[in-house]
């Protein structure tokens, strides 16, 4: 079962996903927020799983929030869910440490699947989220680099990547590097979401087979 922190400052929109999230077997809601300060008292004390951030809250927002669970190297994923849909919430999310990015507008279906990925430690970002713009050539990634970061992406950890590629866990971190300087990232998720701008990677190629980790 994965335990569930939800903050969002509106009443409307946390009482509807509230009544969802009880309805749902496999989550169980531990704690409720309604702004920055209270979003963090419970994640530092609850320890959820996955928290479900908004990202305009009174006194902090989700980005800074997920920054702080970020800079405390807490286990927990952060689940972006929000009405914004421009480009630079959803890369500064990301660097912030978010795991996932899912619009209010998605069905419950989507953010059931959201959840369960974030929960796994697999990137994901809502299909209706636009990520394509005018960005500089950059140089591309050879078909083992873009082989390691997808599987990088999907939780694996280095052994795991090393022994599904038959390679060693130096060279799965020499492609991983390869890759972030060739994309201008400076760590896995930023190298997705640019990867993901750019076209070099498919949303639907972000998946994870059970039994690899």
């Amino acid at each position: 079962m994965i335990r569930i922190l939800l903050a969002d400052d509106h009443p409307l929109t946390r009482a509807g996903l509230v009544a969802w999230l009880e309805s749902e077997e496999e989550f169980e809601l531990i704690g409720q927020a309604f702004d920055g300060q209270s979003a963090w008292s419970g994640i530092s004390s609850l320890l959820p799983d996955v928290v479900l951030l908004d990202i305009e809250m009174p006194g902090a927002n989700g980005i800074d929030i997920a920054r702080r669970i970020r800079k405390e190297r807490l286990p927990i994923g952060v689940l972006m869910l929000t009405a914004w849909n421009a480009q630079q919430y959803v890369m500064a999310s990301i660097q912030a440490g978010a795991k996932g990015y899912v619009l209010k507008t998605a069905p419950f279906e989507q953010l059931r699947k959201a959840i369960c990925d974030v929960a796994r430690g697999i990137f994901y970002i809502d299909p209706a989220v636009s990520l394509t713009e005018n960005l500089e050539p950059v140089e591309s990634l050879s078909a083992r680099e873009k082989e390691v970061l997808l599987l990088a992406a999907q939780g694996l950890p280095g052994h795991a990547v090393a022994k599904r590629l038959s390679i060693t866990e130096r060279t799965v971190q020499a492609h991983l590097t390869s890759a972030y300087g060739k994309l201008g990232a400076r760590n896995k998720t930023e190298a997705i979401l640019l990867a993901l701008k750019r076209g070099i990677v498919m949303l639907d190629e972000l998946h994870v087979e059970q039994g690899d980790a």
